[in-house]
Protein backbone atom coordinates (compact mmCIF):
# COMPACT_ATOMS: atom_id res chain seq x y z
CA UNK A 1 0.00 0.00 0.00
CA UNK A 2 2.84 2.39 0.84
CA UNK A 3 4.49 1.63 -2.53
CA UNK A 4 1.34 2.63 -4.40
CA UNK A 5 1.17 5.91 -2.50
CA UNK A 6 4.86 6.63 -3.22
CA UNK A 7 4.44 5.87 -6.91
CA UNK A 8 1.32 8.05 -7.10
CA UNK A 9 3.17 10.89 -5.37
CA UNK A 10 6.15 10.48 -7.71
CA UNK A 11 3.93 10.48 -10.83
CA UNK A 12 2.06 13.51 -9.51
CA UNK A 13 5.27 15.40 -8.81
CA UNK A 14 6.62 14.69 -12.31
CA UNK A 15 3.32 15.65 -13.91
CA UNK A 16 3.19 18.92 -11.95
CA UNK A 17 6.80 19.76 -12.74
CA UNK A 18 6.88 18.87 -16.42
CA UNK A 19 3.30 19.53 -17.56
CA UNK A 20 3.71 21.89 -20.56
CA UNK A 21 0.92 24.34 -19.75
CA UNK A 22 1.87 24.67 -16.09
CA UNK A 23 5.63 24.99 -16.58
CA UNK A 24 6.67 28.59 -15.78
CA UNK A 25 10.13 27.97 -17.23
CA UNK A 26 9.01 27.56 -20.82
CA UNK A 27 11.08 29.79 -23.03
CA UNK A 28 9.25 32.01 -25.41
CA UNK A 29 10.43 31.89 -28.96
CA UNK A 30 12.94 34.58 -29.78
CA UNK A 31 11.68 37.25 -32.10
CA UNK A 32 13.64 38.93 -34.85
CA UNK A 33 14.21 41.98 -32.66
CA UNK A 34 15.61 39.82 -29.84
CA UNK A 35 18.03 38.24 -32.28
CA UNK A 36 19.08 41.65 -33.61
CA UNK A 37 19.64 43.05 -30.12
CA UNK A 38 21.80 40.08 -29.23
CA UNK A 39 23.76 40.44 -32.47
CA UNK A 40 24.21 44.19 -31.84
CA UNK A 41 25.70 43.51 -28.40
CA UNK A 42 28.01 40.92 -29.93
CA UNK A 43 29.23 43.38 -32.54
CA UNK A 44 29.82 46.08 -29.93
CA UNK A 45 31.85 43.59 -27.88
CA UNK A 46 33.86 42.73 -30.99
CA UNK A 47 34.54 46.42 -31.58
CA UNK A 48 35.77 46.83 -27.99
CA UNK A 49 38.03 43.79 -28.38
CA UNK A 50 39.33 45.05 -31.71
CA UNK A 51 40.18 48.46 -30.22
CA UNK A 52 41.93 46.84 -27.28
CA UNK A 53 43.98 44.51 -29.47
CA UNK A 54 44.89 47.36 -31.82
CA UNK A 55 46.12 49.48 -28.91
CA UNK A 56 48.09 46.47 -27.67
CA UNK A 57 49.86 46.35 -31.03
CA UNK A 58 48.37 43.09 -32.29
CA UNK A 59 46.81 44.56 -35.45
CA UNK A 60 48.47 46.61 -38.19
CA UNK A 61 46.77 49.89 -39.10
CA UNK A 62 45.31 48.61 -42.40
CA UNK A 63 43.76 45.48 -40.89
CA UNK A 64 42.37 47.47 -37.98
CA UNK A 65 40.74 50.03 -40.28
CA UNK A 66 39.23 47.32 -42.48
CA UNK A 67 37.87 45.27 -39.58
CA UNK A 68 36.52 48.34 -37.79
CA UNK A 69 34.75 49.63 -40.91
CA UNK A 70 33.21 46.23 -41.53
CA UNK A 71 31.95 45.92 -37.93
CA UNK A 72 30.64 49.49 -37.88
CA UNK A 73 28.75 48.94 -41.15
CA UNK A 74 27.17 45.78 -39.80
CA UNK A 75 26.25 47.52 -36.54
CA UNK A 76 24.67 50.43 -38.44
CA UNK A 77 22.59 48.02 -40.52
CA UNK A 78 21.40 46.18 -37.44
CA UNK A 79 20.57 49.37 -35.52
CA UNK A 80 18.59 50.62 -38.53
CA UNK A 81 16.61 47.37 -38.68
CA UNK A 82 15.95 47.48 -34.92
CA UNK A 83 14.65 51.05 -35.24
CA UNK A 84 12.39 50.01 -38.11
CA UNK A 85 10.97 47.04 -36.18
CA UNK A 86 10.40 49.10 -33.01
CA UNK A 87 8.39 51.71 -34.92
CA UNK A 88 5.93 49.11 -36.16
Amino acid sequence: MAYVACIALLVGAFAYTFWPEKNPFVQRSASRIDFLRERRESIFANLRDLNFEYKAGKYPEEDYATQRAMLEDEAATIVREIDTLERV
